[in-house]
């Protein structure tokens, strides 16, 4: 697991993206302006939670999350969103 010194804060996670496919399943290429983001990754850090709501989230998780959720950062040459707990939709 990929060991990141940010930690998110209250009830935000850092969560790295799964990479963008570069193939369809019938073998088309698909090129860098139609390729879609990814919305599944896997969960990097967590910050502490909020008072009297625990983090259900933890290190190591793969979550699926909104298409326009988080904030990209771009962290040592990798890309990483931080978002809400709230913003994640299912641990997969």
């Amino acid at each position: 697991m990929v060991e990141v010194k940010i930690k998110p804060l209250a009830d935000r996670v850092l969560i790295q993206p799964d990479p963008a496919e570069t193939k369809t399943e019938s073998g088309i290429i698909i090129p860098d302006t139609a390729k879609e983001k990814p919305q599944k990754g896997k969960v990097i850090a967590i910050g502490n939670g909020k008072k009297n709501e625990p983090m259900i989230l933890k290190k190591g998780d793969r979550v699926l999350y909104g298409k326009y959720s988080g904030t990209e950062l771009k962290w040592e040459g990798e890309e990483y969103l931080v978002m809400r707990e709230s913003d994640v939709i299912a641990i997969i």
